[in-house]
């Protein structure tokens, strides 16, 4: 039998995304959306640093067995996130450098990874 938390997965997944804004944060960056939705799919965070336009895929896992966070970025994932971003960047001008960064959640032990997505 498998016990799973109270909180839900909504629930889980909007802590894991304060817990990475904060993080990103303290690192200097400044969070300009969150959940931006299109019909392409979701961008969890857009971050500014410095004049870089970040957007930060956020992933959690109880921990590190199975492959892990950064693991559960797959390569449909990814095709899904850039496609998003380039619909956001329909309304950005001039276009700004960007980055593709995720911040992954395993157990209690956060990690960033800046550049993880080649675009």
């Amino acid at each position: 039998m498998r016990l799973f938390s109270k909180a839900s997965t909504r629930e889980r997944g909007a802590a894991a995304e304060d817990m990475a804004a904060e993080h990103l944060r303290q690192h200097g960056l400044v969070v300009v959306a969150r959940n931006w939705l299109c019909r392409r799919g979701e961008i969890d965070l857009i971050c500014r640093d410095g004049n870089t336009l970040v957007f930060v895929e956020v992933r959690q896992r109880a921990s590190s067995r199975f492959g892990g966070a950064a693991a559960s970025i797959t390569p449909a994932k990814q095709a899904r996130l850039i496609a998003a971003a380039q619909h956001y960047l329909l309304g950005v001008s001039p276009l700004p450098p960007c980055r593709f960064d995720a911040v992954c959640i395993d157990g209690e032990t956060i990690s960033w990874i800046k550049h993880c997505i080649e675009a």
